[in-house]
């Protein structure tokens, strides 16, 4: 399973120095408190059943979301340290983690999200005004800024809580959130070949996305607000909610997300 990123940085203009951990760390607490109550809710039973990610039950989604806070807050180390300091010891390690931690009882699940959550706050508070454009290098090789960082988490909690399948939905996404992800994953979609050429209208917004543009011949139209927009796009939906025209035209098959 992916680390749920879309691609394009917000503006570092409104991200650089301090701003970037005041205007960071707040969504995505509070996104980890919606991620927390939903969590609360599950027992042991609900919690191994199977989530919206293929092959993991509700406790991986869970235990990945508090890993991935631990692999992020090492890249807060390095963004403080200047030392390079992976995510994730291996790509093993990380996926030894997230088994293990998913085999622990329902409030100890809870536990983890709120512990490696409240790690990750703190070692915000530890970065230098002078280092949030410090580079540091996600899992995979790409290199970010050290401000992108809250970008990356809240990404990680949004999409995460809509696939634990426990009545948060796509609709629940808060719109600033969906406003920006969207508009990331629609430019992070130029180079992407199996994907279709796509114009997107925001029915809820008034707003219209190209997707892969530079394309030659007709682009398909699909329609709807922009939350089902985006869960389509990123494999959370098989698109209810949304229109195609031409009308007739069949909502074409996307290629899965990563």
């Amino acid at each position: 399973m992916q680390e749920s990123s879309p691609a394009r940085p917000a503006d570092p203009a409104d991200q650089e120095g301090g701003k970037a951990e005041a205007s960071g760390v707040g969504p995505v607490s509070a996104a980890t408190e919606r991620l927390v109550r939903t969590a609360e809710q599950l027992d042991a039973t609900a919690m191994r059943e199977p989530s919206r990610c293929t092959g993991w039950t509700r406790a991986h989604v869970l235990s990945h979301v508090a890993r991935n806070a631990d692999g992020l807050r090492n890249l807060l180390t390095w963004a403080a340290t200047g030392v390079d300091t992976p995510m994730y010891a291996s790509p093993q390690a990380r996926h030894d983690d997230i088994y293990a931690g998913a085999g622990r009882p329902a409030a100890e699940q809870v536990t983890d999200v709120e512990d490696s959550a409240a790690r990750f706050a703190q070692a915000a508070t530890d970065v230098p005004e002078a280092n949030w454009s410090n580079i540091v290098e996600l899992r995979g090789g790409l290199h970010i800024p050290a401000w992108e960082i809250f970008i990356r988490r809240l990404n990680e909690v949004e999409i995460h809580h809509v696939d634990l399948d426990a009545g948060y939905t796509p609709a629940h996404w808060p719109a600033e959130w969906v406003s920006r992800a969207l508009a990331d994953i629609v430019d992070g979609l130029a180079d992407r070949k199996e994907f279709p050429k796509l114009v997107l209208q925001a029915e809820d917004t008034d707003r219209e996305l190209l997707v892969r543009p530079q394309v030659s011949g007709a682009a398909i139209t699909v329609a709807g607000p922009e939350p089902a927009l985006m869960a389509w796009l990123i494999g959370r939906s098989a698109g209810d909610g949304l229109a195609v025209e031409p009308h007739g035209t069949a909502l074409p098959a996307l290629p899965k997300w990563a």
